[in-house]
């Protein structure tokens, strides 16, 4: 019997690319979005469609105990159609109620639901300004002011949820992903400090659900701001990877 993911944000940029993945891999994939006209596009991925609210937790905590998935995958986010510049100041607040509020629902349910695994989406800019290319040990800006403490306060607060899976008898990783371009994102070239393929960080998902023990990586191309160099060497990642490739190669 294959196992079971739970994908929250299977709509997205990421989910849209990971669902297939993780179907072809050979994993039952029940798939969240809030929007109906998106079940749909879910079901064709090969997924089941869940149409639930991160933040509705009584009906999430249900959706996650009827299901009872051996992994819980956490792609979601709130950002604005074509990351509209004029729309983000809203997003910011709305994307760190999703990492903290959002979060802890996701972890709260999966560990009441016995699921042994939580794989969740970060950002690989929020460290404290120090010496780069910055690692995974690196401390997080937590001194930040401003947007940007709206934004490191929420990632802080998502880790700190999912890696407390670890002190239960699960596994947390956490992925922090660079700055995504490609289908679905907003940007068609690689753009920002730590650049990312929409389609390699999905890649990065799902060899973590494979691979990984726990713990933090960083997701971006070589030669960003950041290293990803502990990705490369325990998960087998490259920043090359795209959906047209097999799980199998």
């Amino acid at each position: 019997m294959s196992e079971t993911i739970f994908l929250a944000g299977a709509a997205g940029a990421i989910g849209a690319a990971l669902t297939p993945l993780l179907v072809e891999a050979g994993y039952e994939v029940y798939g969240t979005t809030r929007r109906l006209d998106r079940t749909d596009g879910i079901r064709a991925a090969g997924a089941h469609p869940i149409l639930v609210d991160v933040f509705d937790r009584e009906t999430l905590a249900d959706a996650i105990e009827r299901i009872a998935p051996s992994i819980v995958i956490h792609q979601l986010t709130d950002l604005p159609p074509g990351l509209d510049p004029k729309a983000m100041g809203d997003a910011i607040a709305r994307n760190a109620r999703i990492r903290a509020e959002g979060t802890a629902n996701l972890v709260a349910a999966a560990r009441a639901a016995g699921s042994k695994h939580i794989v969740a989406q970060s950002i690989a800019w929020a460290y404290a300004s120090g010496q780069a290319p910055y690692a995974e040990s690196q401390p997080l800006d937590s001194e930040a002011q401003g947007a940007r403490a709206i934004t490191v306060n929420g990632v802080i607060a998502l880790e700190r949820s999912v890696l407390s899976f670890n002190e239960s008898g699960g596994i947390g990783t956490v992925l922090r992903y660079g700055n995504l371009y490609g289908p679905g994102t907003g940007r068609e070239t690689a753009q920002g400090a730590s650049p990312l393929h929409v389609d390699a960080a999905a890649w990065a998902a799902l060899l973590a659900v494979q691979c990984a023990r726990g713990g933090v990586f960083n997701i971006a191309e070589d030669g960003a701001e950041v290293t990803s160099e502990k990705a490369k060497r325990e998960l087998g990642w490259r920043a090359a990877m795209r959906f047209a490739q097999s799980p199998a190669q």
